[in-house]
């Protein structure tokens, strides 16, 4: 389990340094920080603090899932979609300023994190409760960033 917890540990900080690559400057931008935000945004060091933590929980979850599931094939697929979305997001709305795109990214995300949350209760039963920050997250980041659509 231990070996399983690094792997995922790897994979998840990956995804997040990759993201983080395109993300530039971010919160701190000119271009974010211009933006028409919803009054409920977070302070900027709070995404950090939550990205480490969701990242954290996650690997646990998936570790313990990888010994639980009975079909690893389409777990790892999701698992994959799931990184690629956790990508995508960064680029779409920080560097490319498609803050459309980056809602459907992010909705469909949060859609896969739900159904992470829902499909697998039955086999993992209390650890489910630790993709729960990534999906509450998910939650608000969604939020802020359909704030953002509409009011800009």
């Amino acid at each position: 389990m231990f070996y399983r917890i690094i792997i995922f540990l790897v994979l998840n900080f990956g995804a997040l340094g990759i993201g983080g690559f395109f993300t530039g400057k971010g919160v701190p931008s000119e271009w974010y920080n211009d933006l028409n935000k919803a009054p409920w945004s977070p302070p900027g060091w709070v995404f950090g603090f939550a990205w480490t933590t969701i990242m954290i929980c996650f690997a646990v979850y998936m570790a313990y899932a990888w010994t639980k599931v009975s079909d690893l094939k389409l777990l790892a697929i999701l698992f994959a979609i799931q990184w690629v979305l956790n990508i995508a997001w960064n680029p779409a709305f920080f560097y490319f300023h498609h803050v459309s795109i980056a809602l459907v990214i992010i909705s469909l995300l949060t859609v896969l994190v739900g159904y992470f949350l829902v499909a697998y209760w039955s086999d993992l039963k209390m650890y489910s409760l630790l993709i729960m920050p990534y999906f509450v997250w998910l939650l608000i980041a969604t939020s802020l960033n359909a704030y953002i659509l509409i009011k800009n």
